[in-house]
């Protein structure tokens, strides 16, 4: 039970981000006609707050852990999985794991890719 704050902050920072997120792709859906902008606009957003925000927890006191637990995990992580990838691959850049980084980064995309289409080939084998 020691880890219920955590967990409370995480949650409410996850459903707040997942909030803002369904509202910049309605606020965002007449561009969505004709091309992903609202997905673009998000990815690159929370790539930006959590480069931001993680940059300040792990460099200052600005962000204290709690509000790390909240905003970084909790909330970039419901607005858009694409920025705690950023945060990963940079961490992993940062600590000169050049190898991890390039295989965390061709593993994430071309594994993506490959889990995408095996779930909807699985998905019409069902159907």
């Amino acid at each position: 039970m020691k880890h219920v704050g955590a967990i409370l902050l995480v949650g409410t920072g996850g459903m707040l981000g997942s909030v803002a997120r369904y509202l910049v792709a309605l606020l965002l859906a007449p561009a969505a006609v004709w091309f992903p902008f609202p997905t673009l606009v998000v990815n690159i957003a929370g790539s930006f707050l959590i480069g931001f925000l993680g940059e300040l927890a792990v460099s200052t006191t600005i962000v204290s852990p709690d509000a790390r637990l909240f905003l970084v995990t909790g909330f970039c992580g419901g607005f858009t999985t694409f920025s705690a990838y950023m945060f990963e691959h940079a961490a992993l850049m940062r600590d000169g794991q050049i190898f991890y980084a390039g295989l965390y980064l061709a593993g994430s995309i071309a594994g993506g890719i490959a889990a995408f289409y095996l779930g909807s080939v699985f998905a019409k084998l069902l159907t």
